[in-house]
């Protein structure tokens, strides 16, 4: 009788516990059926080609947005449908404040600037002036107004641009 009086004991003990645990749960309302969000349609990507650009001399040329310097286009907006820009500038010496200091933006969705050679030298709103040498990269946030106050006689800049037409703002001669 020992004996079923503990195991009557450990049932005992056993249905309390079952007994006990239910009511420390918490009951939790059902959630409600929400509708899952439309997927966003991919977004189509202009066509791009595989492009290489080596190193020629006679590829520099005038004519590009600054006056006083030569570019030298890496085929990088054909080969992306006009998303992108690239092109390594070599700025014509001597600098001349007159023709070169002229505060301006660009209209542009991100630009990127690597100095390959050389140093230069620009003033950016809120940012002072900066001296850029050799192996310096930035990126310029669209519209930010700038200045170039000055460069040495080797300089070259790789820049890069989105989209690969883009707008130029110039502020007016500084007084």
């Amino acid at each position: 009788m020992a004996a079923a009086k503990s195991n009557a004991k450990v049932k005992t003990r056993a249905k309390s516990v079952r007994r006990a645990a239910p009511s420390k749960q918490r009951r939790v309302a059902p959630a409600k059926r929400r509708r899952p969000a439309p997927k966003a349609a991919p977004k189509a990507r202009r066509p791009q080609a595989f492009v290489v650009s080596h190193l020629h001399e006679d590829d520099f040329e005038t004519g590009g947005l600054r006056r006083y310097a030569k570019y030298r286009d890496l085929g990088i907006a054909a080969a992306t449908s006009g998303l992108a820009r690239a092109h390594v500038i070599r700025f014509v010496p001597p600098f001349r404040a007159d023709v070169v200091a002229i505060p301006h933006y660009h209209d542009v969705d991100f630009q990127l600037i690597y100095v390959l050679k050389g140093w230069l030298r620009s003033e950016f709103e809120g940012h002072g002036t900066i001296t850029m040498r050799q192996g310096s990269c930035w990126i310029q946030p669209p519209r930010t107004r700038h200045t170039l106050v000055g460069y040495s006689d080797d300089c070259e800049v790789l820049e890069v641009i989105l989209p690969a037409d883009f707008k130029t703002v110039e502020l007016g001669k500084p007084t």
